[in-house]
């Protein structure tokens, strides 16, 4: 009864949690100005797939060759500023798999206006420049 009581006034005093939005930039997430890990050259080829597609802003699943999809989740907010600022950037998955199946943690974020691409290998915990 005591460790509940003490909980209530700890919740009481330090106020409710807050949510950060699902897509929010962790804040330890780097920048970096080149790409030369593993998985750039794929995050290159997919990036040439969308642009194909005309870097699509609907967020949903589509149609990639060989049978497979691919994934556009939509605007990239960049609410913590990782990203060059003043521009409006969309998020696309690199890797193609059956409609539906679970996402990776693999994505690039293009800026539509200049083409400037950025690759995340680990959902938006570092960005490297292609």
């Amino acid at each position: 009864m005591l460790a509940l009581l003490t909980a209530m006034v700890v919740a009481a005093l330090v106020g409710p949690a807050v949510v950060a939005p699902t897509n929010a930039t962790p804040a330890f997430a780097t920048a970096y100005g080149s790409c030369n890990i593993s998985g750039c050259a794929d995050a290159r080829t997919a990036r040439s797939g969308w642009q194909s597609r005309g870097f699509p802003t609907t967020r949903g699943w589509y149609s990639w060759s060989g049978g497979q999809y691919n994934f556009a989740g939509g605007r990239y907010n960049n609410y913590e500023g990782q990203l060059p600022s003043g521009a409006t950037y969309y998020e696309y998955d690199v890797y193609p798999r059956a409609y539906g199946a679970h996402r990776d943690a693999y994505r690039i974020v293009v800026n539509r206006s200049t083409g400037a691409t950025w690759y995340s290998p680990n959902h938006y915990t570092d960005f490297y420049r292609l």
